[in-house]
This record gives C-alpha cells, sequence and structure tokens, in this order.
C-alpha cells in the first residue's frame, strides 16, 4: 500500500488533563475555555459542576450534553461511556478542533492514555497527557497521593501550578522532585491555571491552510481587559518556540535519528516534512507529544512549495542546538558515516528502505 492511499483527514488531538483535588484543574480548563484561540473545543468532565456553565451561556443541553454560547459542547460521562461520546464529539458535524478529558474520577490518568491509543476511533489522535502539580501543597499532596510519582513518570507535560504562593528556591526543588520520578516531561510555570493554550493545541485553521473566520468575541474583549494573553501576561516566558524551515528534502534516517532521541523538555513538534526521493508524492505531517510520534501522509498540491517546516515547543530546551540538529539532518548537509545501500541495490530500492523508519509511524487504516 502506497503511502498516499493512507492519508486521512485532520485527526483530532484528545488531552488528558490530570491533577489531584486542589491542583487547579477546573481553573485551567476554564481558562482554556475563555482563551481558546478560535478552537472549538471539547470537554469531557465527571460533572458540568467542573465548568462555569453560567459564565459561558448555556445554548442547549441533549442527556449529558450541554452546547456552550461560544461553540464548545461539555459532556459528563464515566470511564465506560468514553468512547461513545468520542465518537458523538469527533462527527463533522460537530466541528471541534481539540477535546479535552478531565482526568479526575474517570479513570487513572494511565488508563485513559491506554485506552485513547488503543482506540479505533479513526477521527481522533493521542494529544498528550497534562498533569497538574500545586506547587504550595507539593509535599502534603505526595504525603496522602504517592501515586503522583507514577503520574508524573508518565505525563507529557507537567504544569507546576500556583507558583506565586512558593519561592524560586522551591520551584527548583519541586523541579528536581519531578526528575527523580524518571519523567522526561517539559515543566512549565502557571498562576492560576494560567499557560498559554498553543502549548496544548494549534490556533483553529481550516483544513485548506485558511484561518477560520469569525466575529469579534466576547472572549477576545476578555483578553484585552485581562491581559493575560499579551507580553505583559508573561505566559510565553516559561517555554521556548523553535521554527525551522529547509527548501531542500530531510535525509528520513537522520530525521528519525533526531526524533528518537529528542532532548527532555522538548513537548511538541508540529508541521511537514520533505523527504524528497523517499516519497516523492507526498509531504508527511508529523504529530508527535511526549513520546508519542505520528506521520501521515499528504499529497503535494499543484505547484505548492516543497518544503519542510516545524515548530518545536518545550522548556528547558536549547533553541539553537535544536536548530542545528535539524539542519544536520538535511540532504544537502554533510552527512555523517552511515552504511550505504548493498552494491546491488537499486537506488529507488535505497530510498525505499530509507524510509522504512519513517513508515513505521504512519497509522494503517482500518479494514
Amino acid at each position: 500500500m502506497s503511502p498516499s492511499s493512507l492519508h486521512r483527514k485532520q485527526q483530532i488531538p484528545v488531552i488528558v488533563l490530570a491533577g489531584f483535588l486542589g491542583s487547579g484543574k477546573t481553573t485551567l480548563l476554564n481558562h482554556l475555555l475563555r482563551h481558546r484561540a478560535g478552537n472549538r473545543i471539547g470537554v469531557i468532565v465527571n460533572d458540568f459542576g467542573s465548568i462555569e456553565i453560567d459564565a459561558m451561556t448555556v445554548s442547549g443541553q441533549v442527556g449529558s450534553t450541554v452546547s456552550l454560547g461560544n461553540g464548545c459542547l461539555c459532556c459528563a460521562v464515566d470511564a465506560s461511556e468514553l468512547d461513545t461520546y468520542l465518537e458523538t464529539l469527533t462527527r463533522p458535524a460537530v466541528g471541534l478542533d481539540v477535546i479535552v478529558v478531565e482526568a479526575s474520577g474517570l479513570a487513572e490518568p494511565q488508563e485513559l492514555v491506554r485506552m485513547l491509543l488503543a482506540s479505533d476511533n479513526p477521527q481522533i489522535v493521542y494529544g498528550g497527557l497534562v498533569e497538574l502539580v500545586d506547587a504550595a501543597e507539593f509535599d502534603a499532596v505526595r504525603e496522602r497521593h504517592p501515586e503522583i510519582d507514577r503520574h508524573l513518570g508518565v505525563a507529557d507535560l507537567v504544569v507546576l501550578n500556583k507558583t506565586d504562593r512558593v519561592t524560586d528556591e522551591e520551584q527548583d526543588r519541586i523541579r528536581d522532585a519531578v526528575a527523580a520520578t524518571g519523567s522526561r516531561a517539559a515543566v512549565v510555570l502557571a498562576a492560576y491555571g494560567r499557560i498559554d493554550p498553543e502549548l496544548l493545541f494549534d490556533p483553529a485553521l481550516r483544513p485548506d491552510g485558511e484561518e477560520r473566520m469569525r466575529q469579534l468575541s466576547f472572549e477576545d474583549l476578555l483578553l484585552d481587559e485581562e491581559g493575560v494573553e499579551t507580553h505583559a501576561g508573561h505566559l510565553h516566558a516559561t517555554y521556548e518556540s523553535v521554527s525551522f524551515s529547509a527548501d531542500v528534502p530531510m535525509n528520513p534516517r537522520r530525521t528519525m535519528e533526531f526524533l528518537d532521541s529528542r532532548p527532555e523538555g522538548l513537548y511538541r513538534i508540529k508541521g511537514y516534512v520533505d523527504f524528497g526521493a523517499g516519497d516523492r508524492g507526498n509531504k508527511y505531517e508529523v504529530h508527535a507529544v511526549g513520546r508519542f510520534l505520528r506521520f501521515t501522509p499528504q499529497p503535494w498540491k499543484r505547484d505548492e512549495p516543497r518544503l519542510t517546516q516545524l515548530v518545536l515547543i518545550g522548556s528547558g530546551i536549547a533553541p539553537d542546538a535544536l536548530h542545528k540538529e535539524l539542519a544536520d539532518c538535511r540532504e544537502s548537509a554533510e552527512p555523517p558515516v552511515e552504511a550505504g545501500p548493498a552494491p546491488d541495490m537499486t537506488q529507488d530500492a535505497a530510498h525505499e528502505q530509507s524510509m522504512w523508519g519513517v513508515l513505521r509511524y504512519v497509522q494503517q487504516p482500518a479494514d
């Protein structure tokens, strides 16, 4: 089966939001709904009390689903109903851009992650496990819930919340404690659950790449009043973003070596890769969150510039070093010593072999 035949519509990322009582999940969830960068969000919670429904203006309710006035949806479910509501929320007519599952009371966070990764729903893709930590009560929570170490160990992103209530030295101590659990997650700092939505999901775009047109909303007015999305809010200060572009193809082997060994603190990678002769007919959309990686081949459009364009987001990363490592993955870069193809292997076969590492991360369509 050719990679082009594996092309599928844009999948909806499903983010698992976890954290013990008092960590700030409700605050963060409501913050995302108010500062959603134009996205339509589906939220799955235990009960509607987690969402400030009155502030969002309910436009309709059917069964266990509430339609919010800003175009988002909220479902109150238990773990056994998760697949059913994912099927409902991923219908094309609903038009959601991202789904957030609040883990408390539904299931252990890692169980929810396993359910998502094992899901047969072709419309979703794993969007990461976000673990909230109460910086002011970290030691007390750890004593009451020693399982937090296990949660931190499997998280893709750790949000150290309520940092306005602890000193810089205490923040560093908690960071060290998180690392001691074996966690390779990026750690970002927050107060009042205010994190930049771009950490979790992309600005809403139409499939053809044109920005979704919308009227000025109440959300936009709130941004001006609160100032949390401006430079004064410093939401961008706890993570780094690296943009990379190349107008020559990327070497598949070297690109996969980079992706397989990406450093701690690198949380998300998004964009498109041109593998040149490895697959002349397709560009490859790359979606990486934590240790999760997936490629989706998409046909080049007529007269579309054949570029590799990537954005890397993380905390505690070295932007210049990452940019150099990616530049070294270009076909025009001086290649490291590597085993060449067998003498009797044709050039086409060599190109096909070089793509094997990439194709391992292309989702096969359901039969």
